[in-house]
């Protein structure tokens, strides 16, 4: 064991004190925000150059009630279609409206000069559908149509509650979007910190193999105890990295964003804390539902405790099982180049949990969902997607129990390979020569 703690304050000290972790480390958290919102953004403002189109309408309906918006441009003409087709291509495109246009809803053509879009071919549909349904509601002879349209418009807000808990325990709304946001996220942190740190530990093994530097520790150590001291230095340099975050996350929700929003907003926090439903709280205080529900979410201490609790289970166990395998891999080859192929058969089920991470979305109590949290190579991922869907208890203590039996046997796998790998130069070994190495005796 002092051998095993010797290399693993080594890896640790080797990494942590380098100034690309502690800038990884604090820019992360901002990265990672940086790259929810700023797509948002983009999609809301990036409204691109306006277009003009040439609108042409044989029923002599529809042209004077289509709107310009920032994107579009409308400029009636009595042209011919052909005519301007051919004269007219400095336009972004022509729009033919055909003369029977309330009966045949298809007869409509855009005759785009350049790349079109889904964005924009829906405005122009929406308009002329918006149109077309006003004139036809206008043809029941119905007094003061708009303003009955407008009375009966009825805006649902569901609460959803938890029947299977106790009111004591859960008199809180739940949000399934937010839900959603958050199991995402974690999934696809622990693809990233199990991609990651994996691969760190095996580019470990591989530079030190290279430069013979393993013929004079292994002199001195026994190869198990290299593995694991390895193992398990980078592992503690992970945790370090998300027990910082969860700091500054924990920190940032308690202290700096109170101060930061408007007394409206925490007004409305505190309603959705005391059990009211985020959506309706919203709309009484002419709030947004979505600005309120992410407000009240990174406000909740306890909640934001429990997600980086069972965040720091996974992640270690995840790792712990992937990083022996990856030990492995380095162990058996003498370039990272020449690590692309065993690295495939590990890196493949850390994709199809991400993959699969994106289906619980959908349904986080499908078979699909539950068997993939509960399999080792892909519950790490999957069953943080699920987390925050408040399923049973029982399903995450199991996982996290065969995760780590899991973790041991992988090991016990891994360090017959690496004992025979880490000497091994000269020769790059196939998978079935590997597998045979299960099997020496010692």
């Amino acid at each position: 064991m002092s051998n095993i703690f010797l290399i693993m304050q080594r890896e640790f000290n080797e990494r942590a004190r380098k100034k690309s972790f502690i800038l990884t480390t604090l820019l992360m958290p901002v990265l990672m925000i940086a790259l929810m919102v700023v797509p948002a953004l983009v999609m809301v403002y990036a409204t691109g150059d306006e277009k003009e189109v040439v609108v042409i309408d044989d029923s002599r309906l529809i042209a004077p009630h289509l709107k310009n918006t920032p994107s579009l441009k409308f400029t009636p003409s009595d042209v011919k279609v052909d005519e301007a087709r051919s004269l007219m291509t400095d336009k972004f495109g022509i729009l033919h409206i055909g003369s029977e246009i309330m009966t045949d809803q298809s007869d409509i053509r855009l005759y785009a000069n350049s790349s079109s879009s889904m964005k924009l071919e829906n405005e122009i549909r929406d308009q002329i559908q918006d149109y077309i349904e006003t004139e036809k509601l206008k043809g029941y002879n119905i007094d003061n149509l708009e303003t009955i349209l407008k009375e009966v418009e009825s805006p649902v807000t569901m609460q959803v509650f938890r029947n299977d808990k106790s009111q004591e325990e859960d008199t809180q709304a739940q949000s399934t979007a937010a839900a959603s946001v958050i199991g995402y996220i974690l999934g696809f942190l622990l693809y990233m910190f199990i991609l990651i740190y994996g691969s760190m530990v095996m580019q470990a093994v591989i530079e030190e193999k290279s430069s013979r530097v393993m013929e004079v520790l292994v002199s001195s150590v026994r190869p198990f105890d290299l593995m694991m001291g390895k193992i398990l230095g980078v592992a503690s340099v992970a945790l370090t990295q998300l027990l910082i975050w969860a700091v500054l996350v924990l920190g940032v929700g308690s202290v700096l964003i109170p101060t930061m929003m408007p007394d409206d907003i925490m007004q409305g926090v505190e309603a959705v804390h005391q059990g009211g439903s985020a959506e309706l709280v919203a709309m009484n205080a002419n709030l947004d539902s979505d600005m309120l529900q992410a407000v009240t979410t990174a406000t909740d201490t306890a909640y934001l405790a429990k997600i980086f609790g069972f965040l720091t289970l996974f992640l270690l166990g995840g790792y712990l099982f992937y990083s022996a395998m990856f030990a492995a891999v380095g162990s058996a080859v003498e370039s990272v180049q020449d690590s692309a192929q065993l690295q495939t058969p590990i890196t493949l089920p850390i994709i199809l949990a991400l993959i699969i991470s994106m289906v619980v979305m959908n349904d986080p109590n499908s078979s699909v969902a539950f068997w993939f949290s509960i399999i080792p190579f892909t519950s790490p991922i999957v069953m943080m997607a699920r987390i925050p869907y408040e399923i049973p208890m029982w399903e995450v203590i199991f996982s996290l129990v065969l995760l780590y039996l899991s973790f041991v046997v992988m090991v016990w796998f891994a360090s017959k390979i690496y004992r025979v790998g880490v000497l091994m130069y000269g020769k790059k070994p196939g998978i079935k020569e590997i597998l045979k190495w299960i099997n020496y005796k010692y």
